[in-house]
């Protein structure tokens, strides 16, 4: 459609040259610069991140998650209109989130390709897992870098260190300052504190229980190794990792090593296309692991998958698995 014509108005008649002064005077008044625009509070922020420094002038606009610890990281901050496209859940999102979370594209049930990745525009892409960026997939860092995507990856899989409740606060900390949302993000620290400190106090002077994490596994054992948050959650809620001495987050372990370890519960994680029941009986059927006190007791705890990565559930993960390792208390 053309642009429509003004009409054309009859002439006025001739100004005075006494009108004329002030238009003469405008025209050759020298131009004035349009002033720079302000910076948002609190920016540029630089952060270091697993080794890769970024420098935001302003909160990103195009967010894309991949692994649901970090898509509810960003829900709880309440950052679901930043993000365009989300992926990989382990289980149901939390309730609180379900909401927002409904509001953002799924891309992918898992990882999306790196086709799919692009073609949803974002300007930053906030990873779960290292396997979120995996380079033989074309979604390293590196990569994304160098189409103009900045990047961030839960500091939980940061190639050194063992991550702790600190790490989590000091985690939602820098997110929210990166998206401009600082107050928010000091809040849910303050609230996550009160939760864990109240745990604490409530399990002050309570003997630990040796705990078992059984994730998956037949011929071999996958399990929490001192590495991860998991363990920390393990210590915090009153109990003692068994394989506390595995210089990973997860890593496999001989069912041999769990008899010998005698553990007095074992934490399942429940996740996946396996159900909780299968994993018991699995365990429970083993005639080899029939004198494990755990197994012997029937001492079974269960705790979702993402109640065990660093992410916003950790505070209420505490409290939770301490009721079932000391139900007394």
């Amino acid at each position: 459609m053309s642009r429509p014509r003004r009409a054309r108005l009859p002439l006025a008649p001739l100004l005075s040259a006494a009108a004329l002064l002030p238009l003469l005077a405008a025209c050759s008044a020298p131009a004035t610069e349009t002033p720079a625009a302000k910076a948002a509070p609190g920016f540029p922020y630089t952060v270091s991140n697993c080794g890769v420094k970024n420098t935001f002038k302003a909160p990103p606009k195009r967010a894309v998650t991949m692994n649901q610890h970090v898509t509810e990281v960003m829900l709880a901050l309440g950052l679901e209109k930043s993000l365009v496209g989300t992926a990989y859940l382990d289980d149901a999102i939390l309730p609180a989130y379900k909401k927002a979370y409904d509001s953002v594209p799924v891309l992918a049930k898992e990882y999306p390709s790196k086709e799919a990745l692009l073609a949803a525009a974002p300007d930053f892409v906030y990873g779960g897992y290292s396997s979120a960026f995996t380079s033989k997939d074309g979604r390293s860092r590196d990569d994304l870098k160098r189409a103009g995507i900045d990047t961030r990856l839960n500091t939980e899989y940061c190639p050194s260190g063992s991550p702790s409740v600190d790490d989590l606060y000091r985690e939602v900390d820098e997110i929210g300052r990166t998206f401009g949302v600082p107050d928010r993000a000091e809040k849910w620290v303050r609230e996550a504190r009160t939760t864990v400190a109240a745990t604490e106090k409530r399990l002050k002077g309570t003997a630990p229980v040796s705990v078992f994490v059984y994730d998956s596994g037949d011929k071999t054992a996958f399990t929490a190794g001192g590495k991860g948050i998991g363990n920390e959650l393990i210590t915090r809620a009153g109990g003692r990792n068994v394989f506390a001495d595995l210089d990973k987050a997860f890593g496999d372990a001989t069912w041999e090593q769990v008899v010998a370890r005698k553990p007095e519960v074992v934490v399942i994680y429940d996740y996946g296309s396996t159900t909780v029941e299968q994993k018991k009986k699995r365990l429970l059927d083993d005639p080899a692991l029939k004198d494990v006190p755990a197994i012997k007791n029937r001492r079974f705890s269960v705790m979702p998958l993402s109640d065990t990565v660093l992410g916003v559930r950790v505070p209420a993960a505490v409290d939770k698995l301490a009721a079932q390792l000391h139900p007394a208390r």
